[in-house]
Protein backbone atom coordinates (compact mmCIF):
# COMPACT_ATOMS: atom_id res chain seq x y z
CA UNK A 1 0.00 0.00 0.00
CA UNK A 2 1.20 3.08 -1.00
CA UNK A 3 1.01 6.08 1.67
CA UNK A 4 0.22 9.92 0.65
CA UNK A 5 2.61 12.04 0.20
CA UNK A 6 2.00 14.71 2.93
CA UNK A 7 1.71 11.56 5.34
CA UNK A 8 4.92 10.09 4.17
CA UNK A 9 6.35 13.44 5.15
CA UNK A 10 5.09 13.68 8.08
CA UNK A 11 6.47 10.18 9.18
CA UNK A 12 9.86 11.93 7.85
CA UNK A 13 9.87 14.60 10.02
CA UNK A 14 8.90 13.05 13.46
CA UNK A 15 11.31 10.34 13.17
CA UNK A 16 13.78 13.26 12.05
CA UNK A 17 12.74 15.35 15.23
CA UNK A 18 13.86 11.86 17.17
CA UNK A 19 17.01 11.70 15.34
CA UNK A 20 18.69 15.21 15.26
CA UNK A 21 21.90 13.67 13.33
CA UNK A 22 19.52 12.38 10.76
CA UNK A 23 17.62 15.53 10.41
CA UNK A 24 19.52 16.68 7.42
CA UNK A 25 18.57 13.95 5.37
CA UNK A 26 14.48 15.05 5.17
CA UNK A 27 13.33 16.20 1.51
CA UNK A 28 13.74 19.82 1.15
CA UNK A 29 10.88 21.15 -0.56
CA UNK A 30 13.20 22.74 -3.70
CA UNK A 31 16.63 20.65 -4.27
CA UNK A 32 19.67 22.08 -3.09
CA UNK A 33 22.04 24.56 -5.59
CA UNK A 34 25.27 25.29 -5.62
CA UNK A 35 24.55 28.94 -4.40
CA UNK A 36 22.34 28.35 -1.89
CA UNK A 37 24.04 30.10 0.66
CA UNK A 38 20.74 30.49 3.04
CA UNK A 39 18.29 28.69 4.48
CA UNK A 40 14.55 29.38 4.80
CA UNK A 41 12.71 27.12 7.35
CA UNK A 42 8.92 26.69 6.82
CA UNK A 43 7.72 25.21 10.34
CA UNK A 44 3.77 25.22 9.92
CA UNK A 45 0.85 22.24 10.02
CA UNK A 46 -1.08 20.92 7.23
CA UNK A 47 -1.63 24.18 5.29
CA UNK A 48 2.09 24.51 4.39
CA UNK A 49 2.09 20.64 4.55
CA UNK A 50 0.04 20.37 1.40
CA UNK A 51 -2.35 18.20 2.79
CA UNK A 52 -4.88 16.32 0.35
CA UNK A 53 -2.95 17.62 -2.56
CA UNK A 54 0.37 16.30 -4.33
CA UNK A 55 3.14 17.83 -2.04
CA UNK A 56 5.05 19.69 -5.34
CA UNK A 57 2.00 21.57 -5.72
CA UNK A 58 2.10 23.09 -2.79
CA UNK A 59 3.06 26.85 -2.01
CA UNK A 60 6.02 26.04 -0.13
CA UNK A 61 7.64 24.45 -3.27
CA UNK A 62 6.06 27.22 -4.95
CA UNK A 63 8.03 29.81 -3.08
CA UNK A 64 11.23 27.30 -3.65
CA UNK A 65 10.73 27.92 -7.43
CA UNK A 66 10.37 31.72 -7.03
CA UNK A 67 13.02 32.36 -5.35
CA UNK A 68 15.39 30.45 -7.71
CA UNK A 69 14.05 32.12 -10.68
CA UNK A 70 14.36 35.63 -8.49
CA UNK A 71 17.75 35.00 -7.88
CA UNK A 72 17.59 34.26 -4.37
CA UNK A 73 20.06 32.16 -3.12
CA UNK A 74 18.02 30.34 -0.39
CA UNK A 75 17.44 26.86 0.08
CA UNK A 76 13.80 25.77 1.45
CA UNK A 77 13.11 23.39 3.89
CA UNK A 78 9.44 22.26 4.82
CA UNK A 79 9.18 21.36 8.23
CA UNK A 80 5.90 21.72 8.27
CA UNK A 81 3.54 18.40 9.64
CA UNK A 82 -0.19 17.98 8.93
CA UNK A 83 -1.85 18.39 12.73
CA UNK A 84 0.91 19.68 14.16
CA UNK A 85 0.10 21.78 17.33
CA UNK A 86 2.17 24.39 18.75
CA UNK A 87 3.02 22.40 21.48
CA UNK A 88 4.26 19.69 19.33
CA UNK A 89 5.78 22.80 17.05
CA UNK A 90 7.70 23.96 20.05
CA UNK A 91 8.91 20.12 21.03
CA UNK A 92 10.78 19.78 17.74
CA UNK A 93 11.99 23.16 16.85
CA UNK A 94 15.13 22.70 18.86
CA UNK A 95 16.52 19.95 16.98
CA UNK A 96 15.19 21.72 13.38
CA UNK A 97 17.64 24.79 14.70
CA UNK A 98 20.32 22.75 15.38
CA UNK A 99 20.13 20.51 11.85
CA UNK A 100 19.73 23.32 9.49
CA UNK A 101 20.73 26.86 11.06
CA UNK A 102 17.68 28.41 8.96
CA UNK A 103 18.61 32.22 8.08
CA UNK A 104 14.92 32.80 8.01
CA UNK A 105 11.46 30.63 9.66
CA UNK A 106 8.05 30.84 8.48
CA UNK A 107 6.42 30.40 11.87
CA UNK A 108 2.63 29.10 10.77
CA UNK A 109 1.24 27.24 13.75
CA UNK A 110 -2.09 27.51 15.83
CA UNK A 111 -4.70 26.62 13.63
CA UNK A 112 -4.80 22.91 15.18
CA UNK A 113 -4.79 24.13 18.88
CA UNK A 114 -7.47 26.78 17.62
CA UNK A 115 -9.58 23.79 16.20
CA UNK A 116 -9.35 22.50 19.29
CA UNK A 117 -10.25 25.15 21.61
CA UNK A 118 -6.88 24.87 23.28
CA UNK A 119 -6.19 27.73 26.19
CA UNK A 120 -5.59 31.03 23.96
CA UNK A 121 -2.91 32.02 27.04
CA UNK A 122 -0.62 28.10 26.19
CA UNK A 123 -0.89 28.75 22.63
CA UNK A 124 0.50 32.54 22.70
CA UNK A 125 3.52 31.21 25.14
CA UNK A 126 3.90 28.81 22.54
CA UNK A 127 4.49 30.92 20.02
CA UNK A 128 6.53 33.22 21.76
CA UNK A 129 8.71 30.68 23.18
CA UNK A 130 9.64 29.52 19.47
CA UNK A 131 10.19 32.79 18.28
CA UNK A 132 12.51 33.40 21.02
CA UNK A 133 13.75 30.37 20.12
CA UNK A 134 14.80 31.41 16.54
CA UNK A 135 16.18 34.26 17.23
CA UNK A 136 18.43 32.78 19.80
CA UNK A 137 19.67 31.18 16.73
CA UNK A 138 20.07 34.13 15.11
CA UNK A 139 17.13 33.49 12.55
CA UNK A 140 14.33 35.89 11.22
CA UNK A 141 11.14 35.28 11.73
CA UNK A 142 8.08 35.73 9.84
CA UNK A 143 4.53 34.85 11.98
CA UNK A 144 1.53 33.84 9.48
CA UNK A 145 -2.04 34.30 11.46
CA UNK A 146 -4.62 31.67 10.99
CA UNK A 147 -8.54 32.15 11.43
CA UNK A 148 -10.91 29.39 12.79
CA UNK A 149 -13.96 28.97 11.69
CA UNK A 150 -16.74 31.31 12.98
CA UNK A 151 -18.96 28.51 15.02
CA UNK A 152 -16.55 28.62 17.71
CA UNK A 153 -17.66 31.68 18.67
CA UNK A 154 -16.74 34.87 18.72
CA UNK A 155 -15.18 35.23 22.41
CA UNK A 156 -12.61 32.66 20.75
CA UNK A 157 -12.44 33.13 17.34
CA UNK A 158 -11.95 36.89 18.04
CA UNK A 159 -8.67 36.87 20.97
CA UNK A 160 -7.51 33.95 18.66
CA UNK A 161 -7.38 35.61 15.36
CA UNK A 162 -6.34 38.89 17.32
CA UNK A 163 -3.28 37.06 19.23
CA UNK A 164 -1.05 36.59 15.94
CA UNK A 165 -1.18 40.75 15.64
CA UNK A 166 0.02 40.69 18.90
CA UNK A 167 2.46 38.80 19.46
CA UNK A 168 4.07 40.39 15.75
CA UNK A 169 3.95 44.06 17.47
CA UNK A 170 5.51 42.61 21.09
CA UNK A 171 8.33 40.58 18.64
CA UNK A 172 8.74 43.18 16.23
CA UNK A 173 8.38 40.69 13.69
CA UNK A 174 7.01 41.03 10.53
CA UNK A 175 3.59 39.71 9.84
CA UNK A 176 1.21 38.12 7.68
CA UNK A 177 -2.36 38.41 9.14
CA UNK A 178 -4.30 35.55 7.44
CA UNK A 179 -2.37 33.49 5.87
CA UNK A 180 -5.31 32.05 3.52
CA UNK A 181 -6.70 35.10 3.25
CA UNK A 182 -9.31 35.35 0.33
CA UNK A 183 -9.33 31.70 -0.07
CA UNK A 184 -12.45 30.45 1.99
CA UNK A 185 -14.38 32.98 0.80
CA UNK A 186 -14.32 30.78 -2.88
CA UNK A 187 -15.53 27.62 -1.86
CA UNK A 188 -14.34 25.91 -5.40
CA UNK A 189 -11.08 26.88 -4.16
CA UNK A 190 -11.66 24.83 -1.01
CA UNK A 191 -11.61 21.00 -0.16
CA UNK A 192 -14.53 19.12 0.80
CA UNK A 193 -13.33 19.72 5.04
CA UNK A 194 -13.66 23.48 4.15
CA UNK A 195 -10.59 23.57 5.96
CA UNK A 196 -7.43 23.10 3.31
CA UNK A 197 -7.30 25.15 0.41
CA UNK A 198 -7.45 22.99 -3.36
CA UNK A 199 -4.02 22.77 -5.53
CA UNK A 200 -5.31 25.83 -7.44
CA UNK A 201 -5.77 28.21 -4.66
CA UNK A 202 -1.93 27.31 -3.68
CA UNK A 203 -0.53 30.48 -5.82
CA UNK A 204 -3.18 32.63 -3.85
CA UNK A 205 -1.39 31.70 -0.37
CA UNK A 206 2.01 32.10 -2.13
CA UNK A 207 0.79 35.89 -3.07
CA UNK A 208 -0.03 36.20 0.63
CA UNK A 209 3.57 35.74 1.97
CA UNK A 210 5.96 37.32 -0.61
CA UNK A 211 5.22 41.09 -0.29
CA UNK A 212 5.67 40.30 3.68
CA UNK A 213 8.59 37.61 2.92
CA UNK A 214 10.54 39.49 0.29
CA UNK A 215 12.22 42.45 2.19
CA UNK A 216 13.32 39.73 4.77
CA UNK A 217 15.13 38.16 2.11
CA UNK A 218 16.56 41.02 0.65
CA UNK A 219 17.96 42.07 4.29
CA UNK A 220 18.83 39.07 5.89
CA UNK A 221 20.87 38.20 2.55
CA UNK A 222 22.90 41.78 2.99
CA UNK A 223 23.22 40.67 6.84
CA UNK A 224 24.42 37.46 6.56
CA UNK A 225 27.08 38.41 4.34
CA UNK A 226 27.77 41.92 6.03
CA UNK A 227 28.70 39.40 8.73
CA UNK A 228 30.91 37.19 6.88
CA UNK A 229 32.86 39.90 5.93
CA UNK A 230 33.27 41.20 9.37
CA UNK A 231 35.05 37.64 10.12
CA UNK A 232 37.41 37.72 7.39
Amino acid sequence: MTLPAPLLRSIRLLVAALLPWALITVFPATPAYADSSYTLLVYGDSLSAGYGIDESDGWVELLGTRLAAEGYPYEVINGSVSGETTTGGLARLPAMLDAYRPDLIILELGGNDGLRGLPLAAIRQNLEDMIQLARESDAEVLLAGIQIPPNYGPRYTGPFFQQYADIAAKYAVPLVPFLIDGIPQQPELMQDDGIHPRAEAQGMILDNVWPVLEPMLIESASTTAAGNRDRL
